[in-house]
């Protein structure tokens, strides 16, 4: 038999595995039958998420940003149909051989199903069925192959026909799954029914927050373009009515409080900056947003910690964990359990229905999304995701500045030219940005207003440029007179520093 023919077969039914599993996966959530992730191409990577080593999930972000998880999946596909053509290579000489490591590939969805948060036990069906469904097509296709070797013309377009039909629909299957899976009606419907009580002190953003300079990034970023990091590569579908949250753990009295009940809370409006701890120096991994939501101490205020507690672990739906200082949120600050984002009830990307925003945090230690358990705890008793994976126990957003005008590498015309960006220290403020160009004095830049000492402030220097090619250096200073450092460090453990240069052409 070719092999090409031989690989072929086994790749139609690794898609057709794949494509009925997500399929049954999709209409199992659109029912509201799965309990955990019935998808076993999403558990088989949300797994290899968490068993994912720093060095890799540094490299990952710092390749493909935002597009990590897209990155991911490409990947496991890539992987899945080489394993899958071997499979169908070998079956040409030993079926038996071929079967058997078909069903291994299966039972290795089915387990990474089986162990996913809140799995229960239909959730393996979808894998189960698509195997079996696999196997059929792999004893079918070598059957016709074999014959389409030796036959005519006719046989040769029938097994032709037939791999390519059977991955026709493996992909249209795979595709209606996700849309499925991704349409979850009941949480649909219930962010669309969503009605938010006013906050009893708006934000008010003035003018002079916004400079009017071409490129910089807005002072408020839409939701659209917001960044996202999370490990969710199935972005959890929560409606309100079944969601709750539970405070419990070194508590008086545990305390757990359904939608129905926060809506009833009163509101408060916050601008935060939310900056995830794997930025890079001049990143665009920060977003500013005004979040409204109920603040966090009230609610812990409730359930009244004991003495000796100095950690909030945090428990997203999807089963990732956070440790964050208990004075974070029970000081002054505006730490929220955040049901809006811009006005807007959360996207789901977001964390629909509550997630929890703090300011001064990176958001490893502080951002959980789709949260739905507050244990209070201690750093010596309890552990978040991220701390045996090496990063810090503790994340507080360290003091930074960006260039976003000109960009690196850009050519500019001789003349005034507006350099600008943003600075953020959460928390703290910004006080003072300095830039200087070719190693030469520090200038100070004009600053924007500054609504809130929680979100970041745009900045822009007026530079007579002349010509040739000019390295352009920004810092800066924070309301604690502490001066952004020029020692460069990676993001592990805890944030990246340095200062953010670029070079660009005059003409």
């Amino acid at each position: 038999m070719k092999r090409s023919w031989s690989a072929s077969v086994g790749m139609a039914a690794g898609a057709l595995t794949v494509g009925v599993a997500t399929l049954l996966a999709g209409l199992m959530t659109q029912m509201g039958l799965a309990a955990g992730t019935p998808s076993p191409l999403f558990a088989v990577g949300g797994a290899f998420v968490d068993r994912t080593p720093p060095w890799l999930k540094d490299f990952a972000v710092a390749t493909f940003g935002t597009y990590d998880k897209a990155a991911l999946i490409v990947g496991m596909t890539l992987v899945l149909t080489v394993v899958c053509a071997v499979i169908g290579i070998v079956g040409a000489r030993r079926r038996t051989a071929a079967m058997v490591a078909f069903e291994v590939v299966g039972a290795i969805g089915m387990l990474a199903v089986a162990t996913r948060p809140h799995s229960g036990t239909l959730d393996i069906l979808p894998t189960l069925i698509g195997t079996a469904a696999g196997l059929w097509v792999l004893s079918t296709l070598w059957q016709r192959a074999a014959k389409a070797e030796h036959g005519t013309p006719v046989d040769r377009r029938r097994f032709l026909l037939g791999a390519a039909g059977v991955t026709v629909v493996a992909l249209a299957a795979a595709t209606v799954g996700q849309v499925l899976g991704q349409r979850a009606g009941q949480a649909v419907q219930s962010r669309a029914a969503v009605r938010l009580p006013k906050a009893a002190t708006p934000v008010v953003i003035s003018a002079g927050a916004q400079l009017g300079v071409k490129g910089i990034t807005p002072y408020i970023v839409d939701n659209a373009d917001f960044y996202r990091i999370d490990t969710a590569l199935v972005v959890p579908q929560l409606d309100t009515a079944g969601w709750s949250l539970k405070v419990h753990g070194m508590v008086d009295r545990e305390v757990t409080i359904d939608w129905a009940t926060l809506l009833t809370k009163p509101m408060q409006n916050a601008l935060i900056t939310l900056t995830c701890v794997s930025n890079e120096v001049g990143g665009d991994l920060t977003g500013n947003a005004v979040w409204s939501g109920w603040p966090v101490r009230e609610l812990l205020k409730m359930a009244g910690p004991k003495p000796g507690a100095d950690m909030v672990l945090s428990t997203s739906s999807d089963g990732w964990t956070a440790g964050t200082p208990l004075s974070a949120l029970t000081d002054d600050r505006n730490a929220l359990l955040a049901m809006a984002m811009n006005g807007q009830p959360l996207p789901f990307e977001h964390g629909f229905p509550v997630r929890l925003v703090v300011p001064g945090l990176y958001g490893f230690v502080s951002a959980t999304k789709w949260v739905t358990s507050l244990k209070v705890t201690t750093f010596a008793d309890d552990q978040a995701y991220w701390t045996p994976r090496g990063w810090s126990e503790r994340g507080p957003v360290k003091t930074e500045s960006r260039i976003d005008v000109p960009r690196a590498g850009d050519r500019v015309s001789a003349g005034k030219v507006a350099v600008a960006g943003i600075a953020w220290a959460q928390h703290r403020g910004i006080v003072a940005v300095q830039v200087r160009v070719d190693n030469g004095e520090w200038q100070p830049a004009r600053l924007a207003d500054e609504p809130s000492i929680d979100s970041w402030r745009q900045w822009v220097l007026e530079w007579q440029a002349v010509k040739g090619n000019h390295t352009i250096t920004v810092r800066a200073i924070d309301a604690k007179g502490v001066v952004q450092t020029q020692t460069e460090a990676p993001p592990a453990p805890d944030g990246a520093t340095g200062w953010h240069t670029i070079t660009v052409n005059v003409e």
